[in-house]
């Protein structure tokens, strides 16, 4: 299986995540809910993640700050014949500009983080969020 590497980046406001839906017209996970999202492309993740938040949400750099990087996941999904390599990053948004989706998402909703479970995500979601919380954990404590 061919690794496709992909930046995730979840959107925190006032204690709430940004969940988009996936659209019709994108490649895989047709109509599950995700963080925004992006195939990597030559930069780094983290330059990369910022593009794709702009794109997706239309926030500029300047309206979100990094506060983790959480740990590279590994998923095979042998129903479609992928292997992810999930780079996952957790940001706070400072404004309380309107999202606008770009094509790529057909909705899009603030949730509180126990609520992430009852929605179709897209192959764990939740772990890569989780992640991201537990280093932001352990950066308050030292």
């Amino acid at each position: 299986m061919e690794i496709t590497e992909v930046v995730t980046g979840f959107l925190r406001h006032a204690g709430k995540i940004l969940l988009l839906q996936r659209s019709a017209q994108v490649g895989t996970y047709r109509g599950c809910w995700a963080a925004v999202s992006g195939h990597l492309e030559g930069e780094s993740p983290l330059a990369h993640m910022l593009v794709e938040i702009a794109e997706e949400t239309t926030l500029r750099a300047d309206q979100v700050v990094l506060r983790a990087q959480g740990t590279v996941l590994e998923i095979a999904d042998h129903n479609i014949g992928r292997h992810w390599r999930i780079y996952p990053f957790l940001f706070d948004v400072l404004t309380q500009e309107r999202i606008r989706t770009d094509w790529e998402h057909s909705d899009w909703r603030w949730v509180d983080i126990e609520e992430i479970g009852r929605y179709a995500t897209v192959p764990r979601l939740r772990e890569a969020l989780d992640s991201c919380l537990a280093l932001e954990d352990e950066q308050r404590e030292t």
